[in-house]
């Protein structure tokens, strides 16, 4: 890399990199990928596939794993959610992760006040 490259912290190819994961950590790295599967898109699951997603690209936007929130939202929208579920669902996480910031601020009014 040359002095004038720009780095960057996030790209669209630095999923290439799980290789490297699947090479030192193969077992871990195929229970992971299992455990995955079975969360998500087993066909024994009570909870429809659309609304699975929907849950996890929540949990994406509140964790901000910017390749969770594209692979979720994209499975959203391969199983029927619209436009409209997607946005609202991006409006959800953002109050809960409002909310999150706030119970936390409770600790801290009460860490002022000093108490344990």
């Amino acid at each position: 890399m040359t002095s004038t490259e720009t780095v960057h912290y996030h790209d669209a190819n630095d999923k290439s990199f799980a290789r490297h994961l699947r090479k030192g950590a193969p077992e871990a790295f195929a229970k992971l990928l299992e455990f995955d599967d079975a969360a998500l898109r087993s066909e024994s699951k009570v909870i429809p596939r659309k609304y699975t997603e929907l849950m996890a690209l929540a949990v994406a936007l509140t964790t901000q794993c910017v390749y969770c929130i594209e692979a979720h939202t994209k499975a959203a929208k391969s199983v029927g959610a619209t436009q409209e579920e997607v946005a609202e669902t991006v409006l959800t996480a953002a109050a809960l992760r409002a909310g999150g910031g706030v119970a936390h601020g409770f600790l801290a009014m009460k860490f002022f006040d000093g108490e344990d």
